[in-house]
């Protein structure tokens, strides 16, 4: 089982995001996805996120909002427990990322992206401001099998 965390940045209409290109046997790779990753010991998914940000972007978080936690699924990978953030505002100057590539894409763009499926749920749930929920989401490989919102089944 693994606990983890996953923000994006918001600067208008837009969500800085990772493009994972540049680890080797990176579950994520050529997707793009928000920044975080996996809590350490003792750590809160605040501490983890603040952590994350720092060391993936350069980037102190200022105002960050805890939107929701994301169950994954998967017939490959171990369970995971995803803390879902979002930020509205931070300090400091960008870095190059070790895993990735950052760039700030359009809203309206990201569906086009190679995402998984079950990110595109919860893009959705953050764009229309949906109140804090809890995601379940299940892989068979990369296909999406289930999707549970607050215990109701979307798919």
């Amino acid at each position: 089982m693994i606990n983890s965390t996953l923000c994006y940045l918001e600067r208008g209409d837009e969500y800085l995001m990772l493009h994972r290109v540049k680890k080797a046997h990176d579950m994520n790779h050529d997707k793009w996805i928000g920044v975080g990753g996996k809590f350490e010991e003792g750590e809160s998914p605040e501490d983890c996120i603040l952590r994350e940000t720092r060391e993936e972007t350069g980037l102190t978080l200022t105002d960050y909002r805890y939107r929701g936690l994301v169950t994954f699924v998967s017939d490959q990978y171990p369970t995971e427990y995803m803390h879902l953030f979002t930020a509205a505002s931070w300090t400091g100057t960008p870095i190059e990322c070790g895993e990735g590539e950052l760039a700030w894409i359009k809203k309206a763009d990201l569906l086009s992206l190679p995402l998984w499926e079950g990110d595109k749920i919860f893009l959705r749930l953050l764009d229309t401001d949906t109140p804090f929920f809890s995601l379940k989401l299940r892989y068979e490989g990369e296909k999406l099998v289930l999707a549970v919102l607050d215990g109701r089944r979307l798919l």
